[in-house]
């Protein structure tokens, strides 16, 4: 493990401002995006449309680095090179995501464990290979009545765990996303204990598994109500019991805390970003953004899956990159949304 070459790999990722595009969805997941505005899905169209974000005009000024998913990787563009050259020409480090998705875990009704670890450490030689630099692996935690169990909680912790020490050990960069979803009808304080019991179980796997904090990043959900949650929260109540939560349970080793949108919709993860970044306090970690859907949506609706509209999708898609990236900084302001599409 080049410890160094790791520590600067995670550390361009969360440079000033920037951040990661996350356009890892399965065939499965982008086929139901696409039927939802009448899109064929086949390897072409989804090549498309990654290229198209790949491609756009200044993308390198706000996004670091792009998750892709395993069909991605080995595509080729309309150029005839390859999506992660593509990536690299363009400045940003093309990553992999290597888990192979959640699955019920025995025993234990409502919860699921990511599974992937089987072949694990021969996959990411490959896609080191294929030009990789970091890798994401997602836990799914659900709250609920009597949920989580600490033995789901446990169980990802320790998947997480070791999906990290053997990225480390290939030379690729760990994302470690623990997610709380958003599912349920929880308040804001349920989200806050539930997450900091989570962060902190995935935390000491780390440690157990020698995983160097330096060398890693943390894709965390932030602190939000349940979506049918009676009360729902505002900005800064969300800034609050984040930051919180994470100040009590993340090594200040980590350099940056990635951001999930978690099923937010482009405006309001925003807005909660820049909340975030704009409260006051120690923040011992670069805060920035992770988003998929929330980068993505308004380009998708742009695009339509037409050519003569990849340019407006392009540019749905660097407005939104745009205001994210002033969000990491702390300078986004609703008010500002009609200046940056200008």
């Amino acid at each position: 493990m080049n410890i160094t070459h790791l520590e600067r790999t995670a550390e361009d990722l969360v440079a000033e401002g920037k951040g990661i595009l996350a356009a890892d969805e399965t065939p499965e997941t982008l086929t139901k995006r696409f039927a939802q505005l009448k899109i064929d899905s086949t390897p072409d169209s989804r090549r498309v449309y990654r290229e198209m974000f790949f491609t756009a005009p200044d993308v390198a000024e706000f996004i670091s680095g792009v998750i892709m998913q395993d069909e991605t990787i080995r595509q080729k563009s309309s150029t005839g090179t390859s999506l992660a050259e593509v990536l690299m020409r363009n400045g940003i480090i093309p990553g992999i995501k290597v888990d192979t998705g959640a699955k019920g875990l025995a025993g234990r009704p409502g919860e699921r464990v990511t599974e992937g670890l089987d072949g694990l450490r021969d996959r990411l030689k490959e896609y080191r290979q294929i030009g990789a630099r970091f890798a994401k692996w997602r836990a799914v935690i659900h709250i609920a009545e009597g949920l989580p169990t600490t033995t789901c909680i446990r169980a990802n912790a320790h998947a997480l765990a070791r999906y990290a020490a053997l990225c480390q050990e290939q030379g690729v960069v760990p994302i470690v996303e623990p997610e709380v979803m958003m599912e349920g009808s929880h308040t804001i304080q349920r989200c806050e204990d539930v997450t900091g019991k989570v962060l902190q179980a995935t935390i000491d796997a780390l440690f157990e598994h020698d995983v160097s904090f330096e060398c890693m990043l943390l894709k965390p959900n932030m602190v939000v109500p349940g979506k049918d949650a009676q009360r729902q929260a505002s900005a800064q109540e969300v800034a609050l019991c984040t930051l919180r939560c994470l100040r009590r349970h993340v090594p200040a080793a980590v350099p940056g805390i990635v951001f999930l949108s978690g099923g937010q919709d482009a405006l309001t993860a925003t807005t909660h970003l820049n909340a975030i970044n704009q409260l006051a306090g120690p923040k011992p970690w670069k805060l920035s953004f992770s988003f998929g859907r929330a980068l993505q949506d308004e380009a998708l609706i742009a695009w339509q899956g037409k050519d003569d509209k990849v340019q407006s999708a392009q540019q749905a898609f660097s407005h939104r990159a745009r205001c994210v990236s002033a969000a990491a900084l702390g300078n986004y302001a609703s008010a500002t949304e009609g200046d940056f599409a200008a």
